[in-house]
């Protein structure tokens, strides 16, 4: 129903034309307190505080103390449309209060995170404000720059522009390594840099994360696809692939 400038609405808001009521938006602690609500019924509403901080990403957290609920969420998010923030509120405190989080709420939280706009934004915020911790090329055992080299000439015809290369600080045994789109770094944990490694491994890994370089993530609504079919069928190329995974496997 159309409300006219000076008149009043049905629902008692006033005198706002339409244009004027789509401008009206809740508060972030309205919001997390119209959430609240809903997912505790019979609990005392605390008192909330939402927090935008100047992070160099996306994340959001939330606690209890005492009394208070509060909620720090990076400030790229700050923009955000109402639902988005809603969504996000029902992710937070459904996880606050061990709830499972509803569906709709996670596809519309990462439909937005997905958003060519908001990746880009997100990106700018890594690279202006992120610090990537990363070690030189030159390991104790293996120099990923000779190695990126040779895999290049051999898979990519020598065309693919090398990228920042580096050995993680920490050895890690759940992260082998990873491609930063945001800083152009691919790092290698440093567990592979040991006598003990063979190089088939070391190729194997360094080589999965260039395939990225060539072949970026596909973001389809609310899902991101790192590993699409092209990556899939690329990555069955590489030599003695079994005899590489069944190296890692021994790490």
């Amino acid at each position: 129903m159309a409300v006219e400038r000076g008149g009043f609405s049905p629902d008692g808001l006033g005198a706002y034309a339409l244009d004027e009521l789509s401008e009206i938006r809740s508060t972030p602690e309205v919001i997390y307190a119209r959430v609240f609500r809903r997912l505790r019924p019979r609990t005392k509403l605390p008192e909330i505080r939402v927090e935008y901080r100047k992070w160099a990403n996306a994340s959001a957290n939330i606690k209890l103390d005492r009394g208070t609920l509060v909620v720090h969420i990076a400030d790229v998010l700050e923009r955000a449309p109402e639902q988005v923030t809603e969504a996000l509120a029902e992710i937070l405190l459904s996880k606050l209060f061990r709830r499972a989080v509803p569906r709709r709420s996670n596809d519309r939280y990462r439909r937005y995170l997905n958003r060519r706009d908001v990746r880009g934004a997100i990106d700018l915020v890594r690279v202006t404000r992120g610090r990537k911790q990363v070690d030189g090329m030159e390991g104790h055992c293996y120099n990923l720059e000779q190695v990126f080299d040779e895999l290049n000439f051999r898979y990519f015809h020598g065309l693919m522009s090398r990228p920042v290369l580096g050995w993680s600080p920490r050895a890690s045994r759940t992260l082998l390594g990873h491609y930063d789109s945001s800083h152009n770094t691919i790092v290698l944990s440093r567990i592979l840099d040991r006598p003990e490694t063979p190089r088939i491994a070391v190729e194997y890994v360094l080589f999965h994360e260039m395939l990225h370089l060539r072949h970026p993530a596909e973001h389809r609504g609310p899902r991101r696809c790192v590993h699409t079919a092209e990556f899939k069928k690329a990555e069955s190329q590489f030599d003695r692939l079994s005899e590489a995974k069944a190296a890692l496997r021994e790490l």
